[in-house]
């Protein structure tokens, strides 16, 4: 018997990794585009569902945005079949809100989790490599977003209850290629990958080879490494927070206040991570690494200022408590 390709091969190891230990029947969904990416993600799923007794399906989302959208989909859809899925095309209509790459992606996932749902899934499965997750980690870089940003993408997450994988992470978007083509299956090339106007697609095309360049082989590694190496910080500091929290807080009148001595008592690294804690939990925001600062300062620096506004409440000294209350706009 011919031996299998190698980048065959390593998909469907990959895949096989992120499967085992589904229940026996269990459905998995693969987000499929027709990209290499997503196709050889795709066939590795089809072929190790059946060997671990799975049901799998694909949901291709049309977007509608580029001309022709829907005959690319209808062939993902087709590829699918002929892999043994079960295809569904998802049309969407994509908003305004978060510039158009985040409007797209958000409509494709809220589509993916409906899908998942309808078909009680107990995964869905995404093609992001880890020239991917390089991608990510130096936009991160870029924008100067802290340790959150360059975490990256996990392995796993959560779409609103549903579990999404990432079995490709440690996968380059070469080897995807390579495994469609000795598996005959032809991807579709989408134009958006090759727009200079995207900022994703500079750093993939301009600066990764410009950092590889100039400083040697294996960047995208090393920033994959980085985004591992973050993710393990990032649980343990989690942990810490989660210990801790429960004898610092208290409800307030429409918000929640935090010890001043409590903060005060931990080191900056953990007393900014709690401020973006609560705050997140509370009222649903992000706060940027400015404003943790600001807050921070009413525990380190109190002078009698008056209420920080925030996005979505408001902070504020009350005696021995920095107090967080919903702000108009976020009532």
């Amino acid at each position: 018997m011919p031996s299998l390709n190698p980048a065959v091969a390593e998909v469907r190891r990959a895949v096989r990794a992120a499967l085992t230990g589904l229940p026996a029947d269990a459905v998995v969904i693969v987000a499929l585009s027709g990209g290499a990416d997503s196709l050889a993600l795709a066939a590795a799923t089809a072929f190790e569902a059946r060997a671990l007794g799975l049901r799998a399906a694909s949901v291709t989302v049309d977007h509608g945005l580029q001309a022709g959208s829907a005959d690319v989909a209808h062939r993902a859809a087709q590829a699918a079949a002929g892999l043994g899925l079960d295809p569904l095309v998802v049309r969407v209509e994509v908003g305004a809100a978060g510039g158009p790459e985040g409007a797209a992606r958000a409509a494709r996932y809220t589509a993916l989790r409906d899908a998942a749902r309808d078909a009680r899934a107990s995964a869905v499965l995404v093609g992001h490599t880890l020239d991917d997750q390089a991608e990510t980690v130096l936009l991160g870089l870029a924008r100067g977003a802290g340790a959150t940003s360059l975490q990256g993408m996990a392995a796993a997450s959560d779409l609103d209850g549903v579990p999404l994988l990432r079995p490709l992470l440690d996968v380059r978007r070469s080897t995807t290629r390579e495994a469609c083509a000795a598996q005959g299956l032809e991807p579709w090339e989408d134009p958006h990958n090759t727009d200079a106007a995207y900022a994703r697609v500079r750093a993939r095309e301009r600066v990764l080879p410009v950092l590889e360049a100039e400083l040697g082989p294996g960047i995208a590694e090393a920033l994959a490494r980085t985004a591992a190496q973050l993710r393990e910080d990032a649980a343990a500091f989690d942990e810490m927070i989660d210990e801790t929290i429960e004898d610092i807080v208290e409800h307030a009148e429409a918000g929640i206040a935090v010890s001043v001595a409590a903060l005060a008592a931990n080191p900056p690294a953990l007393r900014h991570r709690i401020i973006r804690h609560v705050v997140a939990s509370e009222f649903h925001v992000s706060l940027t690494r400015l404003q943790t600062l600001e807050v921070a300062r009413l525990v380190t620096e109190w002078s009698g200022q008056g209420p920080i506004d925030l996005p979505g409440c408001r902070a504020r000294r009350v005696g021995g408590m920095v107090e967080f209350t919903a702000s108009e706009r976020g009532l």
